[in-house]
């Protein structure tokens, strides 16, 4: 018995579609199903409350102020003395690992 190709090829088909859509459709629930678990899950944000007696101590200013000095010599002096380091001659003679 011979079949018709055309048949079975639509049929593989319509198998692949129902399949390809009944995936999406897990999908599409799964993801649902995740989005209200975290909205049900989720609490209200509470904000804390400005004080004014802590904002303004004097070793917070010298911080504002200090903190661009040593990011400064953080980019400028010890990353590139890192990265020398970490190459021969220097990485045996500092004992760098990896």
């Amino acid at each position: 018995m011979r079949r018709n190709r055309r048949n079975q090829g639509t049929s593989d088909d319509q198998k692949t579609r129902r399949a390809v859509r009944r995936g999406r459709r897990i999908g599409t629930l799964l993801a649902t199903l995740l989005a209200v678990f975290a909205l049900v899950g989720a609490s209200p944000a509470i904000a804390n409350q400005h004080d004014p007696n802590t904002a303004g101590h004097p070793l917070r200013i010298v911080a504002y102020l200090l903190h661009p000095v040593g990011v400064a010599i953080d980019y400028l002096i010890l990353r590139p003395a890192h990265w020398l380091v970490e190459h021969e001659p220097f990485k045996t003679a500092f004992g760098h690992e990896d």
